[in-house]
């Protein structure tokens, strides 16, 4: 029997879907990359973004079509609105959240009788079997790259998202548990390693008499780099601005493995439409951050997240995020044009903005990006850096990887045995978004 998953969205469901393959293949099951072979198929939804849940109802609808002529079944986790959920029951043969994940074998068994108990039992939010799933051994999809889930949910309700409707309310993960998988995976090799969460600076927030505060997690992993004799960084994301302490920075800039590189999303760069969008922050607050960051570690490279043509936005809150974007010299930006999402609360707001004009502010902002970007990359030239090495380049001969910072690079060398190494590379030259160098041996 062969199975086939596909993962939607952010790096969390990626994450997941190391844990539902190994559930999956547990059952006997085995991989095959063509959905055509497949017994079994399953999408890990993203119902934050549009384009991701249309696709979800583009592949069910071609999945149903192959039951005429084969033994299938399908399967959909991950973020999921109320809404899809109830249009999803009549589409999936099994629906299930992923706090449920260790129930799937005996859903896969009768899965004739699941979709009717979902339909009784309605969309349920809470996370009270979360540990469970943490609790599932991930089947890592890379051997030098990792992703360790520390939190599941978000308490922040920011008008445009759709998190908390679809992974409920913060739970944090055992700490004991977190730093055992860490420990484990550099033991194993493993460079790199994501601390992943809808908002990881509040981890602990919601067992304060139990458990340790993220400072507190992050200066331990770094005393664990301190004590182990391998070379690895460990990133997170996302942190959230209003809960990002001076206290976290300057546990990043005093150890050696936590990497030099922070996402931190800023959305918008005007207060009045940071209020609308419910982020509990300020440009201010936002800027103290990143004085901060600059201060203590000048080094650190900057991404954040920013909303374009989010509801009522004019052209001079526009311009505002554009100077914010330039005055914080963003590395790199991940720019959304906004889209409503069912469930959460701008969903019921005029979409004021036309879809050109979010189009518009896309490209200039883009635009803009290339330019702090590609400053920092020519900063880079004549230097050498430290490049985890992650497969061939796009052009041939080459190898491509990221510095600590992630900024992408690629060297010339037809040595693969490379991949998944951390080299020493001197840049030459650069480009928006990338540079080039050539390996020290």
């Amino acid at each position: 029997m062969k199975y086939h998953l596909i993962s939607l969205g952010c790096q969390m469901n990626a994450s997941d879907g190391e844990r539902v393959r190994t559930v999956i293949e547990q059952m006997g099951y085995t991989w095959t990359e063509e959905e055509t072979e497949a017994n079994l198929i399953g999408i890990l939804a993203c119902s934050v973004r549009q384009n991701a849940i249309d696709k979800v109802y583009s592949k069910i609808a071609k999945w149903n079509r192959w039951k005429n002529r084969s033994n299938l079944i399908t399967f959909v986790s991950g973020c999921v609105l109320p809404s899809d959920h109830e249009k999803f029951l009549k589409l999936f043969d099994i629906i299930f959240q992923m706090k449920d994940l260790p129930n799937l074998p005996e859903m896969i068994h009768q899965y004739g009788i699941t979709t009717p108990n979902g339909i009784q039992n309605g969309f349920d939010t809470h996370n009270d079997n979360i540990t469970e799933f943490w609790n599932v051994k991930p089947d890592y999809a890379s051997d030098f790259e990792a992703f360790v889930p520390i939190q599941n949910g978000c308490d922040k309700f920011c008008s445009f998202c759709a998190v908390p409707y679809t992974r409920g309310r913060e739970v944090s993960r055992p700490s004991s548990e977190i730093l055992a998988e860490v420990r484990s995976l550099v033991g194993r090799g493993y460079k790199s390693i994501t601390l992943l969460g809808q908002n990881v600076n509040s981890y602990g927030l919601d067992k304060p008499d139990t458990e340790i505060m993220f400072p507190e997690l992050l200066r331990q992993i770094g005393e664990m780099g301190n004590q182990l004799a391998s070379e690895f960084w460990v990133y997170f994301t996302s942190p959230h601005p209003r809960d990002m302490t001076d206290e976290v920075i300057e546990v990043i800039a005093q150890y050696k493995c936590l990497a030099k590189q922070i996402h931190l999303p800023l959305q918008s760069g005007d207060d009045k439409l940071l209020i609308a969008m419910n982020r509990k922050h300020g440009l201010e607050k936002y800027r103290q951050s990143v004085t901060t960051i600059r201060r203590l570690i000048p080094e650190a490279t900057l991404f954040t997240d920013i909303i374009v043509g989010f509801t009522g936005e004019r052209d001079e809150q526009f311009d505002a995020t554009r100077a914010a974007l330039k005055e914080f010299n963003f590395n790199m930006a991940y720019i959304a044009k906004y889209s409503p999402r069912p469930g959460a609360l701008s969903h019921r707001w005029f979409d004021s903005v036309p879809l050109e004009v979010k189009k518009e502010r896309h490209q200039v902002l883009t635009e803009d990006l290339k330019l702090t970007s590609r400053n920092y990359n020519e900063s880079m030239i004549g230097k050498i850096f430290r490049v985890l090495v992650k497969g061939p380049a796009k052009h041939e001969g080459y190898l491509a990887g990221m510095t600590e910072g992630k900024i992408n690079v690629r060297f010339l060398t037809d040595n693969t045995d490379l991949i998944g190494q951390i080299v020493d590379v001197k840049i030459k030259s650069a480009t928006d978004f990338s540079v080039e160098g050539d390996l020290i041996n």
